[in-house]
C-alpha cells in the first residue's frame, strides 16, 4: 500500500537490484511505442525518447534524496526515544538539582550536537521501506497528501484500463485473424470493428465478450488481498523478456534479408501528443522505487546503478522501436506491437505467431489483480481516519467495486491502446514522474535543515542538488501539461 513503513525485505545485491529496476521500468508500454514512433517520425522520437529518459532520471535520483531524507527523520525520532527514556531512567535515580538542569540542557543542544557525534551519516542510511504516501504524509501538508493520493487513483486506474483493454484486444486480434483465414492477416489487410468475425459475430462483439469474460475471471480478486506471487512473476518476466528478444531477432532478419518494409519521415509534430504520453508511461518506476531500493545491500553507488539501468533501458527501447518502424510500414503497425507478428509471411512457425499474439495476455493479466489490490487499498488510505474501521460493507464491496468498473467501462468503450496509454502518461504519468518528486525533495530539504541544521549531508542527496532543477522539473511538467491539453483540444476541434 503507498503509504506504508515496513521491513526491507529480503536483500540483494546491487546487480540483483539493477535487474529489478530493469523490469519494472519496461514494461506494456513498450510494446506501445513502435507505432508512436512510426507516428511522429525517428528523428523527433529519438530526442523526446532521450530527453524523457534523462528527465526521468532526475526525478528518480529526486526520490531516493526523499527516501534517505524520510529514513532520517525515523531514525532520528527513534534516537529521542531513547534519549528521552534514559532521561527518565537517570532523573528517577537521583533527585538532584543539578541532573535535572544538566537533563534540560541536554536536551535544548540536541538537534544539532547529537547529529554531529552519533554519526550523521548512519542517520540516512535507507533501511526502512517508506512508501511514498508515507513520505507524502511526512513532508506535505493536508491538500498536498490528497492530490498525491488522488494522482496516484488516477494514475493506476489508467493502468487498469489499459490492462482491461489490452488483453480483449489481443484475444480479439489473434481469434478473429484465425477465424477467417487460418494463416493470419495480411500485410494490406485493415480490419473495422463492424467487420465480421466469425459468423454473424462482429469483431467488436468478440472484443467485449473477451472483455466480460477477463472481468468475470480477474474482477474478483478484486475482493481479496493477492500475495505470495513471486514465482508467477518471476515466470511472466521470463515470458517478456523471451517474446521482446524474437521479436527484435524477426525483425532484424527480416530487414537484413532486404523485406523491410518501413520508411518513417524524419519528423511528424501530429504524432507528438501521444509519443510524449507514452515515452513517459514507458519511463514509470518512480511509484515503486521505495520497493525497489530499500532491499538492496550496499547503496554506495545508488545514483551510478539507476544511471546505468536508464542507458541500458534507452538503448533497448531504441533497438526494439527502431526495428519494429523500419520493419514494418507506419500505417500497418499496430497497437500492441506483438500483434504485427500474428502475419505468416513474418513468422512461418504457428506455435511462435500464437505466443507473440497472445503475449499480453499472460503477462497483463497476472499484472491486473495486483494493480487493483493496490488501488484498493489507496482508495481505503485516502479516506482512512486515525482509530477508524470501515464498515464490512463498504471495506469488502464498496472499494472493490469502485475500484473495478470504471476501468471496464472505460475498455468497453473504447481499445485504442496508444490513445489510453498517451493519456494515462501525459496526465497523472506527469505528476507522479515529476511534480510529485520534486515538490518531496523540495520539502524534504528543507525539513532535513530545520530537524538536523544548515550543515548536514544527506550521503544520497542527488547531483541535481540546485534549486534550479526542481522548479526546471516542474516548469517543464506544466509545460507539457498544456501542450498535451492544447493539441487533444485542437484535435477535436479540427474533427
Amino acid at each position: 500500500m503507498a503509504g506504508d513503513i515496513t521491513e526491507a525485505g529480503d536483500l540483494y545485491s546491487p546487480y540483483v537490484g539493477l535487474v529489478y529496476m530493469f523490469n519494472l521500468i519496461v514494461g506494456t508500454g513498450a510494446l506501445t511505442m513502435p507505432k508512436a514512433f512510426a507516428s511522429a517520425g525517428w528523428l523527433v522520437s529519438l530526442v523526446l525518447l532521450v530527453f524523457l529518459g534523462f528527465m526521468s532520471f532526475v526525478t528518480t535520483t529526486f526520490v531516493m534524496e526523499a527516501m534517505a531524507a524520510a529514513n532520517a527523520q525515523l531514525h532520528w525520532k527513534r534516537m529521542e526515544n531513547h534519549q528521552e527514556e534514559e532521561d527518565e531512567d537517570s532523573s528517577t535515580a537521583s533527585d538532584s538539582d543539578s541532573v535535572i538542569q544538566d537533563n534540560y540542557e541536554r536536551a535544548e543542544k540536541r538537534p544539532i550536537l547529537s547529529v554531529q557525534r552519533r554519526g550523521s551519516p548512519n542517520l540516512f542510511e535507507i533501511t526502512d521501506r517508506v512508501e511514498m504516501g508515507q513520505m507524502a504524509s511526512m513532508f506535505f501538508n493536508k491538500v498536498g497528501v490528497n492530490l498525491f493520493y488522488f494522482c496516484i487513483i488516477i494514475y493506476l486506474y489508467g493502468d487498469l484500463a489499459i490492462y482491461a483493454a489490452a488483453v480483449p484486444f489481443s484475444l480479439m486480434q489473434v481469434s478473429c485473424a484465425t477465424g477467417n483465414d487460418s494463416c493470419g492477416v495480411e500485410a494490406d489487410t485493415k480490419y473495422n470493428d463492424t467487420d465480421l468475425c466469425w459468423g454473424p459475430l462482429r469483431r467488436v462483439d468478440a472484443y467485449r465478450i473477451y472483455l466480460a469474460v477477463f472481468a468475470l475471471l480477474l474482477g474478483p480478486f478484486t475482493f481479496f488481498d493477492v500475495q505470495k506471487t513471486k514465482y508467477l512473476q518471476i515466470l511472466t518476466s521470463l515470458m517478456r523478456w523471451i517474446a521482446f528478444a524474437v521479436m527484435i531477432v524477426l525483425a532484424l532478419v527480416r530487414i537484413g534479408r532486404g523485406h523491410g518494409e518501413g520508411h518513417p519521415p524524419l519528423a511528424d509534430f501530429s504524432g507528438l501528443r501521444n509519443l510524449f504520453g507514452v515515452c513517459v508511461y514507458s519511463f514509470m518506476c518512480q511509484h515503486s522505487l521505495p520497493s525497489l531500493v530499500t532491499p538492496i545491500s550496499s547503496k554506495r553507488h545508488l545514483t551510478r546503478l539507476a544511471f546505468l539501468d536508464y542507458v541500458l533501458i534507452l538503448a533497448f527501447y531504441g533497438l526494439l522501436s527502431f526495428t519494429a518502424i523500419f520493419c514494418f510500414r507506419g500505417d500497418s503497425l499496430l497497437d500492441m506491437y506483438t500483434l504485427n507478428f500474428a502475419r505468416c509471411d513474418i513468422v512461418s512457425v504457428a506455435a511462435v505467431r500464437f505466443f507473440l499474439g497472445l503475449f499480453p495476455v499472460f503477462t497483463i493479466s497476472t499484472n491486473f489483480p495486483i494493480i487493483a489490490v493496490t488501488l484498493r487499498n489507496n482508495w481505503k488510505t485516502l479516506f482512512h481516519r486515525e482509530g477508524g474501521t470501515y464498515p464490512w460493507v463498504v471495506d469488502r464491496v464498496v472499494f472493490p467495486t469502485i475500484t473495478l468498473v470504471p476501468p471496464v467501462l472505460v475498455a468497453f468503450c473504447t481499445h485504442d491502446l496508444e490513445s489510453l496509454v498517451g493519456i494515462t502518461g501525459a496526465y497523472a504519468g506527469t505528476g507522479i514522474q515529476y511534480v510529485i518528486p520534486a515538490f518531496l525533495v523540495y520539502h524534504c530539504r528543507k525539513d532535513t535543515q530545520l530537524t538536523f541544521g544548515h550543515g548536514t549531508v544527506n550521503k544520497h542527496r542527488s547531483p541535481f542538488r540546485h534549486t534550479f532543477w526542481v522548479g526546471f522539473v516542474l516548469l517543464w511538467a506544466f509545460s507539457c501539461f498544456f501542450f498535451v491539453t492544447a493539441n487533444i483540444v485542437l484535435s477535436e476541434t479540427k474533427l
